[in-house]
């Protein structure tokens, strides 16, 4: 049996026009909308894209604490080609950690070294 979470608890991804929020407000359990100083703001496409291409191409993806320290590195080939993310180490595996900044969440998957390079500083791009 296998047992199925979703990435991220207590977030539910919609696609609105900033005039119907107040729809999605209404919704039981919903608290509020992700944003700054009381806006909301979107997730960019690229994020949610990059997200569904892992989802959807059968690639072990699983929760993991958000990380801003560690190596940057850019992943070469396969579904999530292009995404960045932090390399990690665990029990002589490799592992990007793949971040959503905007909810501050963060997802790892398992990397062959051939399949990562590094990247220069700057904005994390999942």
């Amino acid at each position: 049996m296998r047992l199925q979470l979703p990435l991220f608890p207590g977030y539910v991804f919609v696609q609105i026009v900033s005039q119907n929020r107040l729809h999605v407000l209404e919704v039981p359990g919903v608290v509020r909308l992700v944003g700054f100083n009381g806006h909301p703001t979107p997730l960019l496409d690229e994020e949610i894209e990059g997200l569904k291409k892992g989802l959807t191409s059968g690639v072990l993806l699983e929760p993991h604490p958000f990380l801003t320290i560690g190596r940057r590195v850019r992943i070469k080939s396969g579904p999530l080609a292009g995404r960045e993310g932090v390399l990690l180490r665990n029990k002589g595996r490799l592992r990007v950690v793949l971040s959503v900044e905007m909810i501050m969440r963060s997802l790892v998957v398992d990397v062959g070294s051939d399949q990562v390079e590094p990247v220069a500083t700057g904005p994390l791009k999942l």
